[in-house]
């Protein structure tokens, strides 16, 4: 046994069924040996090794298990750290396997030689290890999976290429000799006693609470909703807490932040408690006044509590079992008159969402293509949505239920993610349909060069339902409008302006479904058919890009600064006042809250 054979073997008796990669001579010991090995653990080949490690996350994510990826020296390798740097920064576990050159061409200038152990120092900052000599093994594979797994975070082995095809000699029970075994036990912290006593004083007091819960929340969505029915509290979820508690019930508020929605920002804004679950969220701005209300936080990582707000109590431990041991302290609220506020203004909120979606746009309003998929979604659909204005859309008309599952870049924010998460999604439950909402931007990047993976694959899939919906607006919207309103400059052409790219004639010319909608009446019809169809769909829709993603609370700085970009002579600029006041009139319609509803908010309008 070689040991590229071990390796692979190791991997096989950690569980782990897939590895993304993309191949290249720095492994071909380990490509030798996944021939030997019968294809186990599955190696799925992406089109870039930027996509393999998307996929890993997407798959991470997903299926709550460690994501693989595998690239080769030098440029595989660089290419890799976009993907492993959305794993590190979204706290997702993926375990990247490197190769390098020969040992003895190390310090030698040799071609495609980087330093992979400085490269990688900070993307796996938890565990980076280069395998030497084959005695380091198994402990090196251990340690890296069950690293990434304890601090759901990445880690990263690196083989150099002469190793790879040593004989493989296992650890012998010798000095300076490190044994390892198999297995990450399941533990779940929990606070000391007197602790979660302080916390449920704390919110005991208070008389108007919200809580703000993110991905860390996913497995207490039981108890995230008796604590909100004691407590009377409304609850807002972190974009990658979204699908952590279902958006059916009347006091879940929705997104929080710039993508978010006005209920959220207004539970933060007249609180006077805050129970923050299993969140980072990192946007100070939308909490409440820093000295407005008492909070208290429950996160599993110590490295991360205190962050973002001054909080009395900081409770370091599972959410699922801290929340168990702080229920019973709480004591029941009379809240009729706070709780019925909160269910009024965010069902409101959706009827200002409904029309919206109405608006008419040219051709197609974005708005309306998102809230219109929203009654169709299957109960057990996988969604991800890519970086840009489409994330605007994804938070704010999509409304989980069921066992929905929906994420995207929450903290790195990077562009392109999309199709590959849905990619690693399908690997983790091929029984299960998907949806990606992406930009044209995202989809030029890696979007179109990563259907031909599906293409590669979809057969295989139990259920081979995969949508990926294009909203074709020929402009990178969302940096555009951040142009406007951040800058107060007009779009600049040269940097925005996107080529009409054929994205479902693509999709067909490799032997997968399509259509292209140029008109509002088709939207439904066109969501029916791809959601229907018996192989991977690609819809794309021809969108406005004067549409706003108007955020929940639009400062008098930001208003200011769009105005500014159009006396400067934006190229769209009769477009955006047009779309821009369509819009924001649905929220001072009959039945919406009105600006003259809190005196002094300035920048409400």
């Amino acid at each position: 046994m070689k040991v590229s054979d071990h390796v692979l073997e190791r991997l096989r008796q950690w569980e782990v069924e897939h590895v993304f990669a993309y191949a290249g001579d720095g492994i071909n010991g380990l490509l030798a040996a996944w021939g030997r090995a019968d294809d186990k653990p599955r190696f799925i080949q992406a089109r870039h090794e930027e996509m393999a490690a998307f996929e890993a996350v997407g798959y991470a994510k997903f299926s709550g298990r460690v994501g693989v990826c595998a690239a080769t020296s030098g440029p595989g390798a660089i290419h890799l750290l976009n993907g492993l740097y959305d794993a590190k920064l979204d706290h997702v576990p993926v375990v990247a396997i490197v190769g390098q050159t020969n040992r003895s061409a190390m310090g030698g200038s040799y071609q495609q030689e980087v330093d992979l152990l400085s490269l990688f120092k900070d993307v796996a900052s938890e565990y980076c290890e280069m395998v030497t000599v084959p005695e380091q093994l198994p402990n090196v594979i251990d340690r890296a999976m069950r690293t990434a797994a304890a601090r759901r975070t990445v880690t990263a082995v690196i083989i150099p290429a002469d190793v790879q095809e040593l004989d493989y000699e296992p650890p012998g029970h010798a000095f300076k000799m490190v044994p390892s075994s198999l297995g990450a036990a399941h533990y779940a912290p929990v606070p000391a006693d007197d602790e979660i006593a302080r916390a449920a004083e704390v919110l005991n007091a208070g008389e108007k609470v919200a809580v703000l819960i993110g991905q860390g929340a996913r497995g207490a969505r039981a108890e995230v909703e008796r604590l909100a029915d004691v407590l009377g509290a409304g609850v807002a979820k972190a974009l990658l807490g979204k699908d952590a508690l279902p958006d059916d019930l009347p006091y879940v508020t929705g997104a929080i932040g710039l993508l978010g929605t006005r209920p959220s920002y207004e539970l933060m804004r007249d609180c006077d408690t805050l129970l923050v679950v299993g969140s980072s969220f990192p946007y100070t701005q939308f909490l409440p006044e820093l000295d407005q209300a008492r909070a208290v936080q429950i996160d599993i990582d110590p490295f991360m509590v205190g962050l973002r707000y001054p909080f009395e109590v900081n409770l370091v431990g599972d959410a699922r079992e801290t929340l168990t041991r702080l229920l019973p302290l709480l004591k029941r609220k009379k809240h009729d008159k706070w709780r019925k506020k909160i269910e009024k203004d965010t069902a409101r909120w959706w009827q200002v969402m409904e029309r919206r979606a109405a608006i008419d746009a040219d051709p197609i309003n974005p708005e309306y293509v998102v809230h219109a998929l929203d009654a169709l979604l299957p109960d057990d659909v996988i969604l991800a949505a890519d970086s840009g204005s489409a994330a605007n859309w994804y938070a704010r008309h999509l409304r989980m239920r069921g066992t929905m599952r929906g994420s995207l870049s929450g903290t790195l924010a990077t562009m392109g993610p999309g199709v590959p998460y849905v990619i690693g999604a399908k690997f983790a439950h091929p029984d299960r349909p998907a949806v990606a909402i992406v930009g044209d931007g995202a989809m030029q990047m890696n979007g179109l060069a990563e259907l031909i993976t599906v293409a590669k694959y979809w057969r295989e899939w139990e259920n081979p339902r995969l949508v990926v919906a294009v909203l074709n607006n020929q402009d990178l919207n969302q940096v555009t409008w951040e142009m406007r309103a951040m800058s107060g400059a007009p779009q600049f052409l040269p940097s925005q302006e996107l080529p009409d790219v054929p994205y479902a004639d693509f999709a067909r010319s490799i032997g997968l479904d399509g259509v292209r909608v140029e008109k509002p009446g088709d939207v439904e019809g066109a969501w029916r058919r791809a959601l229907d169809a018996d192989r991977p769909f690609v819809v794309e829709f021809r969108t406005d890009p004067a549409v706003p993603p108007i955020p929940p609370h639009a400062s008098l700085d930001q208003i200011e600064a769009a105005a500014a970009s159009i006396v400067k002579g934006d190229s769209d600029r009769v477009g955006m006042i047009r779309q821009g006041l369509k819009a924001k009139v649905q929220e001072m319609l009959p039945g919406s809250r009105h600006r003259e509803d809190r005196p002094g908010a300035s920048g409400d309008a």
